[in-house]
């Protein structure tokens, strides 16, 4: 009798919702459908890899509470670390001659590049543990709030890992699908990664050369501005500024505008330059920086004005070591 409730416990574990039941749901018949005729996908190849699909709950509640919803000075302190720094110098060495063709093909500094895969990955030895398979299959149908667009990433998944001959079981990265060195999702892998030592391979989880390329062309080809201006801190007039502090991410407003509103640039700036007015919460108060064309790009990356100028000021002081170090 031990045995049978045993078994039976098992059995009822195997066929929990969360697996077995997964190909019976309708939106995922759905996908696999859409798969079939839009990209000629074996239908039964597609229930063999999603029937295996783990769907986890860790995903749903690590999305649900992103360290972007921190205030800045708690979000700073994750990433503008002295270790941080010098692993960036070290990476910047090891890497200088890739990482100085990539700036000049691109336009991109390598401080920034530095930055980005020091922020996403500390320069990849922190590339995630999750499955992506598994991430992206419960993000696109066990998180209604970003359905569509998970859904999206794990076609793309699909389609690259159809591309590569890669095994849609093995890739590892982030809770939300993020893979390799630079935490390309899918779609961003497909669109703007490059092989960028030319060996034939496409490799953003391994090799830091492709990474950087990669890096470079993400930015390029999202309108980065070779010489252009980042940010530059402000001060406020001792007034009401709300009509300044404009809603998303992107520059809408003119630096004229702002000077006109009492925002003083502590640098220079063009005068019909658009502009972001950022106000960033700290312990005591507020800070408040002017963002400019380059800033938003950084924050095509991440759509966060947190994580574009967490990597803003690592690049910085990246740099800064850089540069004095012997």
């Amino acid at each position: 009798m031990k045995f049978r409730t045993a078994f039976i416990v098992l059995i009822l574990l195997f066929l929990s919702p969360a697996r077995a039941d997964l190909l019976q749901r309708a939106e995922v018949a759905s996908f696999i459908r859409d798969m079939v005729a839009e990209y000629d996908y074996d239908a039964e190849e597609l229930n063999d890899i999603l029937g295996s699909v783990q769907l986890s709950e860790k995903v749903i509640a690590a999305i649900s509470r992103p360290a972007e919803a921190l205030p800045w000075y708690r979000y700073r302190s994750i990433f503008i670390k002295p270790s941080r720094v010098r692993g960036g110098v070290e990476f910047w060495r090891r890497n200088q001659a890739q990482l100085e063709r990539a700036r000049d093909l691109y336009g991109v500094p390598v401080e920034i590049m530095v930055a980005i895969i020091g922020v996403e990955t500390k320069y990849g030895r922190i590339t995630g543990s999750f499955k992506v398979i598994n991430s992206l299959s419960t993000l696109a149908f066990d998180y209604p709030k970003r359905s569509k667009f998970f859904t999206g990433e794990l076609k793309h998944y699909l389609l690259l890992t159809r591309e590569q001959s890669l095994d849609p079981h093995v890739l590892k990265g982030s809770y939300a699908g993020a893979m390799g060195i630079p935490q390309f999702i899918p779609s961003s892998y497909r669109a703007y990664a490059v092989d960028f030592d030319d060996d034939g391979l496409t490799d953003i989880w391994e090799n830091p050369t492709d990474a950087i390329g990669s890096v470079g062309n993400y930015f390029k080809l999202h309108g980065w501005r070779e010489g252009a201006g980042i940010i530059t801190p402000a001060t406020i007039p001792e007034r009401d500024i709300s009509g300044l502090l404009t809603k998303g991410l992107e520059p809408v407003l003119s630096a004229a505008d702002m000077a006109t509103g009492g925002v003083i640039a502590e640098n220079e700036i063009d005068a019909a330059e658009k502009v972001k007015l950022l106000q960033l919460e700290n312990q005591d108060g507020y800070e408040y920086w002017l963002a400019l064309h380059n800033f938003y790009v950084i924050t095509r990356y991440n759509h966060s004005a947190l994580y574009a100028m967490a990597v803003y000021q690592l690049a910085d002081a990246i740099k800064a070591r850089y540069q004095s170090a012997p």
